[in-house]
């Protein structure tokens, strides 16, 4: 018989697609279709199977019919029976299928490293659990029904409203709700200004990217950002560094700059005072844009806070910022406080429905600013992550006095300088030792020194996370570090 049948038993919670074909009657056809359900891995060893009774009575057949079936497989190991616990599939090493055939051969897992020192990543054991679970609980509790809509493209905004107060009480942003919009990080922000093909999505009309180029970054730099930018289409020039930051001074005929004048990433520092003005005026000048990336602004330690570019001019400054740092990647969480003419074509970038950020989370972190909690987890990494900056500069004054540590100021990161012509081979010993971070030159632009002003570069170097290691394995780190650094 060739049917087919399909048990939904409430109690268990246990859906079974039964295919009665085999031939011999209807015991024979039921004992070889369970069979079957659990060597192909269809039923999970421990699942629990209906009583006889309603199999029985969902297929139609004798209660004795399926009583004979349970008791064969049980008999032949394929299920078990035990009072009070019913019939459960057995626990098996393996489908018998997969035991008949010749154990398969797979190749041994690469080791990964032993510490991770790389630079992007907060302390995940960090997350304040308990108080983002209170905020998440009081978000949602509170929540209008509207919420579980969809979501507005500009972000919830309780959220951007408490955003605003938040930014221009602690980084001098000059803001209202209106024009911060929610993304999901620095990344999407980048494809929201730069990319066409989001400009054409549901809501966006025909238009093409908000923003185009060329457009000037700093020598040293995410190679990623600048990967994505080159996707969209957009030409970088790279801009020289020294010790007061992007050299904004050979700014030209640009259509905008990309900065992080917080905390030069990677090589450290802010941007001076002077080049903070001066980037403005150029702006205003070639009506050109300033993109600002806030990507650590909340952690100093030796030096007194820096606020904003965007403070300097609302109209000529894009600032964007995100949780990653501060809180975790886990989230997805960002913004844009753009100047009014971009607003419209920001939201048309996005769509009609807000398809990034969860609505939830967005309410979540509202409440978490709002009830003074992320000022406080705020604080309190600053102190977690100075102390580990600390140890890592006590640690290489003991063990390799003659390596310049710098960048140290602020940022969850430190920049090693190296002799001349060590990084590679320092990069392979770190590896040897079990430690993965960084080396500078692969944050270089790789058109840096043959535009403008000749640039010499950055020497050899570690870019050092101090963040990323929990806390009881941060030392055996600094250790194995400090066994890969080249003698003097």
């Amino acid at each position: 018989m060739g049917e087919s049948w399909v048990n939904h038993w409430e109690r268990i919670g246990v859906d079974l697609h039964l295919e009665l074909s085999a031939p011999g009657g209807r015991r024979a056809a039921l004992t070889g279709a369970l069979r079957e359900a659990v060597r192909g891995g269809r039923l999970a060893p421990g699942t629990r199977l209906p009583p006889y009774r309603s199999l029985a009575a969902d297929l139609g057949v004798a209660r004795n019919t399926v009583a004979d079936a349970y008791a064969e497989l049980v008999a032949e190991g394929w299920l078990t029976a035990r009072q009070g616990s019913g019939t459960r599939v057995a626990d098996r090493v393996e489908p018998a299928r997969a035991a008949a055939r010749a154990p398969r051969k797979t190749p041994p897992r690469a080791r990964g490293p032993r510490h991770d020192l790389r630079q992007g990543s907060p302390d995940a054991s960090s997350f304040p659990r308990a108080a983002w679970l209170a905020s998440y609980r009081r978000a949602v509790q509170g929540a209008p029904s509207e919420v579980f809509g969809p979501g507005d493209p500009a972000g919830r905004r309780e959220l951007r409203e408490a955003l605003a107060e938040y930014l221009a009480r602690a980084r001098g942003v000059r803001a209202d709700p209106g024009r911060i919009v929610i993304c999901s990080g620095f990344a999407h922000a980048l494809r929201l200004l730069f990319e066409p093909a989001l400009a054409k999505g549901e809501g966006g009309g025909p238009g093409g990217a908000v923003l185009r180029g060329p457009l000037a970054v700093e020598a040293y730099g995410l190679g990623f950002h600048r990967r994505l930018l080159r996707a969209a289409g957009v030409r970088t020039v790279p801009l020289p560094l020294d010790e007061d930051g992007a050299r904004v001074g050979l700014l030209g005929r640009e259509r905008g700059v990309l900065l992080t004048p917080a905390h030069q990433f990677p090589t450290g520092g802010p941007l001076h005072a002077t080049r903070r003005a001066a980037v403005v005026d150029w702006a205003r000048a070639r009506d050109a844009v300033v993109l600002e990336d806030d990507y650590d602004g909340e952690f100093r330690y030796d030096r007194k806070p820096v606020g904003a570019v965007q403070g300097l001019d609302p109209e000529r400054v894009v600032h964007i910022g995100s949780v990653s740092k501060s809180l975790s990647p886990a989230l997805r969480l960002g913004w844009m406080v753009l100047p009014e003419r971009y607003v419209d074509g920001v939201l048309a970038a996005k769509g009609e429905r807000e398809a990034w950020a969860s609505v939830l989370d967005q309410l979540s972190l509202a409440d978490f600013i709002a009830s003074g909690a992320y000022d406080r987890h705020v604080r309190r990494m600053r102190q977690r992550y100075r102390r580990r900056r600390d140890r890592l500069v006590e640690a290489l004054a003991e063990h390799a006095p003659h390596v310049e540590v710098t960048g140290v100021a602020a940022g969850l990161h430190a920049v090693l300088r190296l002799p001349p012509g060590t990084e590679r081979s320092t990069l392979k010993a770190a590896a040897w030792q079990g430690v993965a971070l960084d080396g500078l030159a692969e944050f270089r632009h790789p058109r840096a020194g043959t535009a403008r002003d000749a640039d010499p570069g950055v020497p050899d170097g570690l870019v050092v996370g101090y963040a990323t290691p929990p806390e009881h394995a941060y030392g055996a780190a600094l250790d194995a570090l400090c066994v890969a650094l080249p003698p003097p």
